[in-house]
């Protein structure tokens, strides 16, 4: 019989035989488990203490314990029955082919770090794409988490639950709309924001019924589902998967007159665009771009959708990244670190002449606001305000950037970013796939985008100790392709 290894509460891989029982991988036969007869069972022994720090709120205090500048990967007593790479062959047997994942096998996350298998640590700096801001497993999420599992996780919107007004009213003071729409994931996010300008195109603009147009940036990235895909410039996002979705246009990113242009269109609703883009690499527009876009799209009667899933939340050191030019858009989609990577929470902000476009029964999910995310966000939203995430991104980063430049030009030719949302571009005859091994392999973990860019976004908690610990580990390890 197939047996799952039960985290305890702790949150560790497991602490020994008093722990529940787990399968042993190496004994597991698929076959033979249906029927019945495994080789054998066993529990997997993990004796790794808790770390003496939780590591969460080191942005707001620097007396906690710290590592050692320059100290190599941490590893301790096996953490897991299973190794690594039963970990990588068991998935690629039973799971569908759809990442190229970096091989690491992780079972355990606190604050900046995780931990493999094998009980080798390691600096996460990719965040899960920027969910994780409040670092991994923040206690305080983790309360709310388990307070509100043990009273009410689900109700769907059938119902009222206490849960979704309170977080409903704090996010309409903290970011200044007047009304939310709660979703789960960042994708769903964008094709509420979708339907919700069409619905506006339709009733307020008086645009034509099914002649509504939506333009998005070149070089966009929110998500993979049909609609997502259809606005998409990448081709291994969108190649094989038409028809697509009508009513769709492009522009370059970054590009204000090739907006203006397309905005002149009458059946034109609304123009989405992220203020910086992250999967493209962190491309960050011109000063001034933002405010561009609020002054055409407000001259031309278009709806300025901001896609903030990524970049939102402290991440570029503004809550929102729309915030460095103090640029207002219609509508904000927020996502991914709206629960500090401990639930599928999205949310779309807008005022009342957009959101009451849509009536009952046109748009909703039975997960979006149920009141296990209510809780979750409305904790991840305290410890980001609390512990001054957003300011310690904007520090942190300013460190990151300044210490990276510092490696030739011809090894990085270029460091770009704001807060910790930032990227590296690799000089030519280096490949970024490989210095994100070698990283690895030094202790660090962090995922190239489009050839020979790396991104970089560790959680925001991370302090000025960690941030030398981590930019050590990438200026040796890049340093040292050019040796060969």
């Amino acid at each position: 019989m197939l047996r799952v290894q039960r985290l305890p509460a702790d949150g560790r891989c497991g602490s020994g035989p008093a722990d529940a029982e787990a399968y042993d991988a190496e004994a597991y036969d698929a076959d033979s488990c249906r029927a019945g007869s495994c080789a054998r069972q066993c529990s997997a022994a993990c004796r790794t203490p808790t770390p003496q720090s939780r590591l969460h709120n080191g942005a707001a205090s620097e007396k906690r314990e710290l590592p050692q500048g320059g100290e190599r990967p941490e590893r301790r007593s096996v953490m897991s029955k299973i190794t690594s790479q039963q970990v990588f062959d068991r998935e690629d047997k039973y799971g569908a082919h759809n990442y190229h994942s970096l091989p690491v096998a992780l079972c355990k996350g606190e604050g900046v770090y995780v931990w493999d298998v094998e009980g080798k640590r390691y600096l996460d700096f990719l965040s899960a794409y920027s969910a994780v801001n409040q670092g991994h497993c923040h206690p305080k999420i983790l309360a709310a988490l388990n307070e509100q599992a043990s009273k009410l996780t689900l109700c769907s919107r059938a119902f009222y639950s206490d849960a979704l007004g309170e977080y409903q009213q704090m996010m309409s003071g903290l970011f200044g709309y007047q009304r939310l729409l709660p979703m789960n994931t960042g994708v769903e996010g964008g094709e509420t924001a979708c339907k919700l300008a069409r619905r506006w195109g339709y009733d307020k603009k008086g645009i034509a019924e099914n002649k509504a147009k939506i333009i998005f940036a070149e070089g966009n990235f929110w998500g993979r589902t049909l609609a997502a895909v259809s606005s998409s410039t990448d081709k291994d996002s969108y190649g094989g998967f038409g028809p697509f979705m009508p009513g769709f246009g492009l522009v370059p990113y970054n590009d204000l007159a090739a907006l203006e242009a397309a905005l002149k269109d009458p059946d034109v609703c609304a123009f989405m665009v992220e203020p910086i883009q992250g999967e493209a690499g962190v491309v960050v527009p011109h000063a001034g771009y933002l405010k561009g876009v609020r002054e055409l799209c407000t001259r031309y009667n278009v709806l300025w959708i901001a896609d903030e899933v990524q970049t939102g939340l402290g991440r570029t050191g503004k809550l929102l990244a729309v915030n460095h030019e103090e640029a207002r858009p219609d509508i904000v989609i927020l996502g991914k670190a709206l629960s500090g990577g401990v639930y599928p929470v999205s949310a779309v902000l807008a005022d009342d002449d957009i959101m009451l476009c849509v009536k009952p029964g046109q748009h909703g999910s039975t997960y979006g606001g149920n009141p296990l995310a209510c809780r979750v966000a409305t904790a991840a939203l305290r410890v980001l305000l609390d512990e001054k995430l957003t300011e310690n991104a904007e520090r942190m980063g300013l460190l990151l950037r300044a210490e990276l430049n510092t490696l030739p030009k011809d090894v990085v030719t270029l460091v770009r970013g704001k807060g910790l949302l930032n990227a590296i571009v690799i000089g030519q005859g280096i490949d970024a796939w490989e210095v994100c091994l070698k990283l690895r392999d030094n202790g660090l973990l962090a995922k190239p985008t489009h050839g020979d860019i790396i991104r970089l976004a560790p959680p925001l908690v991370i302090n000025e100790a960690q941030i030398r610990e981590a930019v050590a580990i990438i200026k040796s390890t890049i340093m040292s392709f050019t040796r060969k």
